[in-house]
Formats: structure tokens, sequence, C-alpha cells
């Protein structure tokens, strides 16, 4: 007999094997138990999820020669044909390769007869959004109104390309992806079953890689198992979908808490050399840190990597970990726009470095010092406030000292007002809306308040000033 692939081998055959898609195994046995079939159902969801398998289950549900019922013998004609393929009042048809009008004509054409050996006749059209404009508006009318021994399942990964005149017509499903959990539970029992050696880890990188399709998951765990030779192992698993050694998420972590440049930069070359894919290893970080900020919020972790997972929980501040997750997500995402992957994925890292919190002492929680200047005191020289602490770094040194030495300039923002014969006498116009006061450092000698500037004495009066004021000018 020749080799079954296990995607055909474990396809379920009833509602009791079906996994992950309770919800609708729900409805559709109370529709059997009560006798409430719709004439139509429209399956949506992704590949691989349960699509097909439930429109067949369904067709021996209500074919089976036992009667109506949610638990299909399996040994009828009617049972034994559809799981073949072969069952004359069970009609699959591909709207991929079949959408035209002509097609669906010929089709609603056949379903006004009654069935052959069967209680319905049933119609399963998978990828229904394939078929044309004019196919859709063919089917509308025995689609709302069909002879009684008529069932559709239409299924589609597509549903928003199905016009809505359909979609009001059928009891609308839609399947879930299913979870890396329910995907390795499977798994386990079709390897225990087929008596096959595995490890569990190794489970877990195939329900994660399966991205919730059942269907992707049974091809590669054959893959697995030709790969392993006879066994699945997590190493060898690993190795054949070229998953990120989990080594190096720690090698960096690890670097990045001891605030190690050198360290990064050298986990980020030996990534390189071993060939692995950046982009995944930046989407493993990602994972990794999302399970410290888990293990943080006090949710327990249940992989094999949950001692580093603590470990790094000690070492970071929660907020911390969350700066770096956006970094990580950010940089994942501008990994395409770097002048090479290489560059791209260390600048990330070392980001996720310069970004690294530093404690200043003195300071409360280890937040900044107020720059300078921000308290009070009116002096423009540096003062005690403005010197940097002795833990901040030499770029924050640099910039307090620069700050509190720097002369600063002033502009005037309102005119200035007229004063009366004793004081000072009024600037014009011209002068008080273009003039600069420079504040002079606190070591330089005041000038004589007596004294007119020069540049006071060169403006010539404006319009609308008094002549004593133009003579004091």
């Amino acid at each position: 007999m020749t080799h079954q692939v296990l995607a055909r081998k474990w396809r379920p055959r009833d509602f009791e094997t079906l996994v992950g898609q309770q919800h609708v195994v729900r409805a559709l046995t109370h529709a059997l138990a009560s006798g409430r079939l719709h004439h139509a159902y429209l399956l949506t969801g992704t590949r691989g999820v349960g699509k097909t398998t439930i429109a067949r289950i369904l067709a021996r549900a209500v074919n089976c020669e036992t009667g109506i019922t949610a638990r299909p013998c399996g040994k009828c004609a009617a049972c034994t044909g559809i799981e073949a393929g072969r069952y004359v009042d069970t009609i699959e048809m591909d709207a991929a390769s079949n959408r035209g009008v002509d097609e669906m004509t010929q089709l609603l054409e056949n379903a006004v007869y009654a069935p052959s050996a069967g209680r319905y006749k049933v119609y399963v059209i998978d990828e229904v959004h394939m078929l044309s404009t004019h196919a859709f508006n063919a089917m509308l009318k025995t689609l709302e109104e069909p002879p009684p021994h008529v069932l559709f399942v239409l299924a589609t990964t597509d549903p928003q390309k199905v016009p809505v005149t359909v979609l009001s017509r059928c009891l609308q499903f839609n399947l879930k992806n299913m979870t890396p959990a329910a995907i390795a539970s499977h798994l386990a029992t079709v390897l225990q079953s087929e008596g096959i050696a595995f490890e569990a880890p190794a489970l877990a990188l195939v329900g994660r890689s399966a991205s919730g399709s059942m269907r992707d998951a049974l091809s590669l765990l054959d893959q697995a198992i030709a790969y392993g030779g006879g066994s699945v192992l997590e190493a060898a698993v690993s190795e054949m979908l070229g998953s990120v050694d989990q080594g190096w998420i720690d090698a960096v972590l690890d670097a990045l808490a001891a605030g190690d440049g050198a360290a990064l930069i050298g986990a980020a070359d030996a990534i390189g050399e071993a060939g692995s894919a950046f982009e995944r290893v930046l989407d493993e970080l990602a994972l990794r840190l999302h399970r410290v900020a888990l293990t943080q919020a006090g949710v327990t972790v249940d992989d094999a990597h949950r001692e580093a997972c603590e470990r790094h929980a000690q070492q970071f501040a929660p907020e911390d970990v969350q700066v770096y997750y956006q970094i990580v997500i950010h940089g994942a995402r501008d990994l395409a726009l770097a002048p090479d992957p290489h560059a791209g994925f260390s600048m990330t890292l070392l980001r996720m470095l310069a970004f690294r919190p530093v404690a200043v002492a003195g300071s409360p929680n280890g937040s900044a010092p107020a720059p300078a200047g921000a308290g009070g005191g009116g002096g423009g020289g540096p003062t005690a406030s403005a010197a940097p602490s002795a833990s901040a770094t030499g770029a924050q040194a640099l910039q307090a000292l620069r700050a509190a030495t720097a002369p600063r300039s002033v502009r005037a923002s309102s005119p200035v007002p007229a004063v009366s014969a004793s004081k000072p006498p009024a600037r014009s116009s011209v002068t008080e809306q273009a003039s600069i006061i420079d504040v002079a450092p606190a070591d330089a000698e005041p000038a004589s308040s007596t004294e007119p500037s020069p540049a006071a004495a060169e403006v010539p009066p404006g319009p609308g000033v008094a002549p004593a004021a133009a003579a004091g000018l």
C-alpha cells in the first residue's frame, strides 16, 4: 500500500475528532439534532483550518444510512463514498478553475434533479470568492430558494470578495486559527498513535511555525520525521526550520544588561557568521522580551526558557523592557531600509544600549538632574546646581557645562515705554524693534549708566519722537 501523508491520513471524519473549531461544531450539531438545517453555509478562514473537512463531515451527516445525525457511522456506502470522493450526490467544485457563468449554469441545471442515492445533494464550492460576477449573479435565485433536497456549502479564504447579496443568503461561520498549544497537543497524539519518538519542545516549534494551520503543521511534521530519520527531536526540527538559536538571544540580553557594547557587536557578528536571518533574530528577541514582561507582571511562563526569562526579569526594570521591545519592533520594521541587514541589526542593538537609562546620584528613582538655571537666582554664570553629577555620562557633563558658560541673548519682545525727563530717554520705534540686549557674563564689569551707548547715539530720531527726546539721543 502506498504511503499516505499525515495531513490526509489524520483528516477528521466526524465532529468529535475535529480540533479547534468548537463553536462551529456546536452550532452544526444542534442543527442536525433538531432538524433545523439551513440550505446554505459559508465557511471562512485561513488555509488548513478545516473548511473542506467540515463540509465533508456535514455531507456524511445528512446522507448517512443510519439517518441524519451528528455522529455518522463511517461504514455505510454514503460515508465511505464521500470520504473517498466518489459519492454521486456530493459534488465538490473548485471555483478557481470553474469560475465562469457556463460552469455555474450547468451546476444549477443539475441541482433541480432529485439525488440519486442519498437524501441531499450537497454542493461544496471551494474558494467561492474566485467566481466571476456573472457566476455569482446566476446563482443568486437558486441560493435564495433552492430545491428542498439541495444543500450548499461555500468555503473561502477571502470573504471580503464575496458579494453582499451572497453573504445575506448564507449562514456564515468564521473558522479560527489554532493556537500553537492546541497544534502541539494534536501532533503529540498523532505521533503516539504512529509510534514515533518525539520531544515536546520540537512540537512546540512546529506549532509556532504552522501559523494557526493544522494542515501546515502536519505537513511540517512529515518533513521533520523524514529529516530526523524517524524521530522528532528539538535540535533537528530547529535546524530544519532555520530557527534562531536561543543562546544568541541570551547573549544579546546579557550584554545589554551589562552595558557591554563590544559584546553586543560580537553577538551580532557571530549571528551573521552563523547565517541566521536577522529578521527572525529580531522576531525572537521581541518574543523573549514579551515573555520577560509577562514574568515581571507575575504570569508564569511555561516554556523551555523559563529560567532565562526569570533572570532577565530581575536584570531589567519593567519600563526598560517596554522601551527595548519598541526599539526591536521598529528595528525589524526598518531593517529593509538599512544599507545592509547586518548594519541595521547592529544599529538596533546599539540603539537599545544608547537608550539604556543611567542612574544619577542624588536624584530620586534614577531621574536625571534638573537643567542649569531651572531653580531660583538670576545669575547668568555657572552655579553649584549646574555642575554635572559625578555619575552622569560624559555627554551629559559636556552639555551641562556648555549650558552654564555660554552667553545668552535676549530679544526684546515688547516696546520700551516712554519715560520722564529724569529717566533715560525713550528709543525710537525702529531701535525698539531691532535691538538685542547682550547679557554679559557675571564676571564682566558693568557699563556706566550715564554713558549713552554708541548704538543709541548713531540712531536718528524717528517720526513722532519729541525734540527733547531726540536731543537726548
